[in-house]
């Protein structure tokens, strides 16, 4: 038996409850269980709170790797593009550095230059310290292959350069030197010197050379020259007159017909008369002079002429 005494403060008098058993049970699990229950319907509330929470978090870091991930894929895709441009344009280079080598070989070869003096299929020659590595940038080592192409191209486009300007330089001398003959068809039938007369039989002296063949082939100029005579004269029937400076003159006599006037600007190899036998002359031939500051010198000389 349990006894519970209650006082009262008006009338101070007591009162006192007798519980039994099941009355004292009963208290017991008011007294404790109502504070378990709010404890149990607190963790309910906040454990329903912090799952919130965590969803919340959970959404977020998912979004940032989202977002993260699709930076990284642009990022590659930019460096795959990037990669793809850079191979692209290696390659373009590396084709007109090939080009390039092959155009250089041919030229320096119709130009018989010395062996060595421009080899397009060697590296070019260079030289100092350098420190080697691979480098963990990829752009870095793209950047060093474009440098070293780069250099290649401008040592060949230098050595093209050059060889061009003295292609140039022997092609003007090559026009402006008196040599080669002035004929494209016929044969020497009379040198330079003495020699007997074709008309009195005596011994007279030659100023220039004979080339006889066909009447009416080409007479050619021997030099690019500007045409100082054309037409008849004495002894020489219809003439043509060239100066390629330098003191140098050239005259092709005993023309059949002269093809350019005064004042013409004439190439080597260009045909300026016919041939024929004008003037005082036994058959069609052209006589073929050379003046060296005014003196007649051996044009033979001059015919079997090489350029270097």
């Amino acid at each position: 038996m349990m006894k519970i005494i209650l006082i009262s403060n008006r009338d101070d008098r007591t009162r006192s409850l007798t519980l039994n058993n099941w009355a004292k049970v009963l208290l017991s699990v008011c007294f404790l269980g109502l504070p378990i229950a709010g404890l149990y319907v607190g963790l309910q509330l906040g454990g329903g709170q912090l799952g919130f929470l965590l969803e919340e978090s959970l959404a977020d870091m998912k979004r940032e790797l989202a977002l993260q991930q699709s930076e990284l894929d642009d990022s590659q895709e930019q460096a795959q593009q990037k990669l793809k441009a850079l191979t692209l344009k290696l390659a373009s280079m590396q084709s007109r550095l090939v080009r390039l080598d092959a155009l250089g070989e041919r030229l320096t070869d119709m130009a018989s230059l010395d062996d060595g003096e421009f080899d397009f299929s060697l590296e070019p020659a260079v030289g100092g310290p350098h420190e080697f590595g691979l480098s963990a940038d990829v752009s870095e080592d793209f950047d060093q292959l474009y440098g070293q192409l780069a250099s290649k191209l401008e040592d060949r486009e230098q050595q093209l350069l050059i060889l061009e300007s003295m292609l140039t330089d022997r092609q003007l001398k090559r026009q402006s030197t008196v040599t080669g003959r002035p004929v494209v068809k016929g044969w020497l039938s009379s040198p330079y010197g003495m020699r007997r007369d074709p008309f009195k039989g005596q011994k007279a002296w030659h100023k220039g050379v004979d080339f006889a063949g066909k009447e009416g082939s080409e007479v050619v100029a021997v030099a690019k020259g500007v045409v100082t005579w054309s037409g008849e004269r004495s002894g020489y029937g219809n003439l043509i007159e060239l100066d390629h400076g330098e003191g140098y003159v050239t005259r092709y006599g005993h023309n059949k017909n002269n093809l350019v006037k005064v004042g013409d600007i004439v190439k080597k190899g260009q045909p300026i008369a016919t041939m024929g036998s004008t003037g005082r002359s036994t058959g069609p031939h052209v006589h073929f002079e050379v003046y060296k500051h005014g003196r007649s010198v051996d044009p033979a000389s001059y015919i079997h002429r090489t350029i270097r």
